[in-house]
C-alpha cells in the first residue's frame, strides 16, 4: 500500500483554503476514485491527469488509486488541483519521493500532453498559502510573477509535469518548447475570461500615465472640476447632473487620472480581485493604478454586486476595488440594481449568499454617477424645447433614490459649455498631473492625521470621531446647523458634511476645517449654489 500527499488552495470569492490531495494505492482492480466535493471540471481531472502522467514518461499505477480532497466539508472547484492531484499520485506510486511534496503547495491545470497550463486567482491562493505557514508553492511559468508577489513565499514555475518531476528527483530538467515568437502564447488563454473586462466596462489600471485621459481637455467647467479634485483627494462619492453633450462622462474618466497610484497593499488586493475575475492582463502581474469600471446601464443586480452559478464571483463593485465605479446615465439602471449598492458604500465590502455559500468580497470604490434631468435631457436648458410633463420629469429623478443619494457626499450640475469657452478662447484649464499633485499632497494630510487608526482617507472617518475628536474650528458649524434644522441635512448628511470639509482644509494646506470649508461642503453636499465653490476654486 502507498500514501503520498501533497497540497493545493480552494477558492472563495478572492479567499482561499488550503487543501490537503491525498492519494491512496492499495491492491484491487484499478480504479480512480475522487473524493472531497469536487465539482464537474475537479471531477474531470481522473482523465487529465492520467493521460498527463503516461505523456510525461511515467508509469500509471495499475491498482486501486483513491484521491482525497480534505477537508471534505469545503467544495473544490476548477482545474487547478490537477498538479497536486497528479504529484500525489506519483508520490504514493514511489516514483518521486513523498517527503518532497508533503508541503509543497500546487497550483495548475495539466494538458493531455504533460503542459502545466495557468489557471485563474493564484494571487489569492499563494497568499492563503502564506498565511496557513507553507513557504513553497508550484505554480505554472506564465504565473510565476504573479506567484512572486507574495513576500516570504518560495516561488518555482514550471511548464510542464516531467519537468517538476525532475526538479523533485534531482534529475536533468528537460527543456520545453516555447509557442513561436509571431503568435500569443496559446498557454495564456486560461487566465482570462473572453468578454469579462468588456461585459463590465473596465479600463485595465496598469494603463500607462501617458494614456490617460488628461484634465486638460475638459473646457470650462470650474465647479465640477474642483468637485473632481474633493472627490479625488477624500474618497467622496459624486453625482454629476446636466444635459446631454454638457461633459459629464469627459470628466469622469478623467477622475482615475488624479488619483494616487496604489500603495502594495492595495496592489495586492486590486490584483487577486482581478486575476480571480480572469481579466488581469498576461505579462501584467500587479495593478498598480486605480482601475475605472463603468458597466452598461442594462447591467443586473448580480452582475453589478456579484453573482454566477455555484459559488459567487466578483461583480462590477469588485472590479471597481480601491478605484471607480462609474454609472452613466444612472437614472437607466434599474431600481434593485442601484440600491444593491447602499450595503457597499457603506461597509466597503459585499456579502452574497447562495445555495452553494456564502462569499464576501472587497468593495471599496469610489462612485460616481451620471444623470440627465429629464428624459428628454433638455429640462434645465433655456429655450431648448423639453417636453416632458411634470410627472415624468419627477418619476425621472425619483429613480435615484433618497437612500441611495443620501450617501454620495458631492452633487454637482454640470452646465453646458459656452461658445468661447469651447473655441479656446478661456485657454486651457489645469492637467491632471498638477491637480494630482494637490490631490497626493492632501491624502498625505489626512494619512499623518490619521495615523494610527485604521482609516486612511477623510470618507471612511467615522462621524463620532468627527464630531468629538477631529473638531471644525469654533462656530464653523453654524450654516449646517441651519440646514439640519431646515431638513436640508439629515444626520448621516452632516457626518458627510465635515468629511467633505476635511477634505477642502487638507487642499488648502489648512489644520482643521473653518466656516468657508463648510460653506464649500455644504454647496457641494445640497447642490444649491452659495458662491463658496467658485471662490474655492479661484483660491
Amino acid at each position: 500500500m502507498g500514501f503520498a500527499r501533497a497540497c493545493s488552495v480552494a477558492l472563495a470569492g478572492v479567499e482561499g483554503v488550503v487543501v490537503e490531495v491525498q492519494a491512496d494505492l492499495e491492491p484491487g482492480v484499478a480504479a480512480f476514485t475522487l473524493v472531497g466535493l469536487p465539482d464537474k471540471s475537479l471531477v474531470e481531472s481522473r482523465d487529465r491527469v492520467r493521460a498527463a502522467v503516461v505523456n510525461s514518461g511515467a508509469e500509471w499505477p495499475q491498482k486501486k488509486l483513491t484521491v482525497g480532497l480534505s477537508p471534505a466539508s469545503v467544495p473544490k472547484s476548477g482545474s487547478g488541483f490537477d498538479l497536486a492531484v497528479a504529484c500525489s499520485v506519483l508520490g504514493a506510486a514511489e516514483r518521486i519521493d513523498p517527503a518532497a511534496i508533503a508541503d509543497v503547495v500546487m497550483i495548475g491545470e495539466l494538458g493531455l500532453d504533460g503542459r502545466v497550463r495557468p489557471v485563474r486567482g493564484v494571487l489569492p491562493a499563494v497568499l492563503a498559502a502564506a498565511e496557513a505557514g507553507y513557504r513553497q508553492v508550484v505554480v505554472p511559468e506564465q504565473t510565476a510573477g504573479e506567484a512572486a508577489l507574495v513576500p516570504g513565499v518560495s516561488v518555482l514555475g514550471v511548464r510542464s509535469l516531467r519537468q517538476l518531476i525532475a526538479v523533485l528527483g534531482d534529475e536533468p530538467v528537460p527543456d520545453e518548447p516555447v509557442a513561436d515568437g509571431g503568435r500569443p502564447d496559446p498557454m495564456l488563454a486560461g487566465l482570462m475570461v473572453p468578454g469579462a473586462g468588456i461585459g463590465t466596462g473596465l479600463a485595465a489600471g496598469g494603463r500607462a500615465a501617458g494614456q490617460q485621459p488628461d484634465l486638460a481637455d475638459v473646457v470650462g467647467q470650474t465647479r465640477a472640476r474642483k468637485a473632481l479634485e474633493v472627490a479625488a483627494a477624500g474618497g467622496h462619492h459624486l453625482l454629476l447632473s446636466g444635459p446631454p453633450g454638457a461633459g459629464k462622462t469627459m470628466l469622469a474618466e478623467r477622475l482615475s487620472g488624479i488619483l494616487p497610484p496604489l500603495s502594495r497593499r492595495e496592489s495586492l488586493e486590486v490584483t487577486a480581485v482581478h486575476s480571480v475575475a480572469g481579466i488581469l492582463a498576461p505579462g501584467e502581474p500587479l495593478v498598480t493604478r486605480a482601475p475605472y469600471c463603468a458597466p452598461h446601464h442594462s447591467a443586473t443586480m448580480q452582475s453589478l454586486v456579484g453573482g454566477g452559478n455555484g459559488l459567487p464571483r466578483p461583480g462590477a463593485v469588485s472590479l471597481a476595488h480601491r478605484g471607480i465605479l462609474f454609472l452613466d446615465e444612472a437614472p437607466e439602471f434599474s431600481g434593485r440594481a442601484l440600491d444593491a449598492l447602499r450595503q457597499p458604500l457603506e461597509s466597503g465590502h459585499v456579502v452574497i449568499a447562495r445555495a452553494a455559500g456564502v462569499v464576501r468580497l472587497p468593495a471599496g470604490f469610489l462612485l460616481v454617477l451620471a444623470a440627465n434631468p429629464c428624459p428628454c435631457g433638455r429640462h434645465t436648458l433655456t429655450g431648448a424645447g423639453c417636453e416632458c410633463p411634470p410627472s415624468a420629469v419627477r418619476r425621472y429623478q425619483a429613480r435615484l433614490s433618497g437612500p441611495l443619494l443620501d450617501r454620495v457626499d458631492l452633487r454637482v450640475e454640470v452646465e453646458p459649455v459656452g461658445r468661447a469657452d469651447l473655441m479656446g478662447s478661456g485657454g486651457r484649464g489645469e492637467s491632471s498631473a498638477e491637480v494630482a499633485a494637490r490631490v497626493r499632497a492632501a491624502r498625505a494630510r489626512a494619512v499623518e492625521r490619521l495615523a494610527g487608526t485604521r482609516w486612511t482617507a477623510n470618507s471612511q472617518v467615522p462621524g463620532h470621531e468627527l464630531r468629538t475628536r477631529l473638531t471644525a474650528a469654533p462656530g464653523a458649524l453654524m450654516a449646517a446647523e441651519r440646514d439640519m434644522e431646515r431638513g436640508l441635512l439629515t444626520a448621516r448628511g452632516l457626518d458627510r458634511v465635515l468629511r467633505v470639509a476635511w477634505t477642502v482644509a487638507d487642499l488648502r494646506a489648512a489644520d482643521r476645517p473653518d466656516a468657508s470649508d463648510i460653506a464649500v461642503a455644504l454647496e457641494l453636499r445640497t447642490g444649491i449654489h452659495r458662491g463658496a465653490l467658485l471662490k474655492a476654486g479661484a483660491s
